[in-house]
Order: C-alpha cells, then structure tokens, then sequence
C-alpha cells in the first residue's frame, strides 16, 4: 500500500544485461561479502546514498550503511567498495 504509484528497483533491476551497475562492480572487485546475504542492502544504500550525494565522506557512508546488519564482515571493505564505486561512478560520468 505504502510503495502504490512508486517506481521501485531492486538489485536485480541495476544492472543493464550482463553489463553490472558500476556499484556492483565495485563491491565485486573489492570483494566486499563473503556469504552476501547483506550484499542487497549495502548495494541499494550505496546507490542511494550516491544518487543524493556523489561526492560522500567516510563517515557518510558508515551512516548510510549503518542500517545494514553484516555478520561475517567488519564492514571496512563495504566502505572501501563505496569509495572506489563513487571513483567509477565518476569517471562514467566523464565519459
């Protein structure tokens, strides 16, 4: 009821094809996860977070992300993975 009338995407609707969204790459090459069961949540955040704001601190993102639970990680290469998808997000975007 409350999601009638939105747009709503998820994880699966981020990549274009085969083609992963920047974010999901990142988070892949930094090998963010390791039993991914969180790896949702981090990705929709992520992509949240840099849709409202491109350029965000460290400490944004830990608040960003804080709403995930993770209990295989320490969350550390979340946040890298965020930094260096923000890298790439930027550099498509000067393409």
């Amino acid at each position: 009821v409350q999601a009638d009338g939105a747009t709503i995407i998820t994880i699966e609707g981020l990549s274009d094809g085969d083609k992963m969204h920047p974010i999901q790459k990142a988070m892949h090459e930094a090998m963010s996860f390791q039993c991914a069961f969180c790896a949702p949540g981090f990705l929709m955040s992520t992509v949240a977070l840099l849709e409202e704001n491109p350029n965000p601190t460290a400490d944004e993102i830990r608040e960003e992300l804080s709403g995930n639970l993770c209990r295989c990680t320490g969350y550390t290469k979340a946040i890298e993975s965020v930094l260096v998808a923000f890298k790439a997000t930027n550099q498509e975007s000067e393409e």
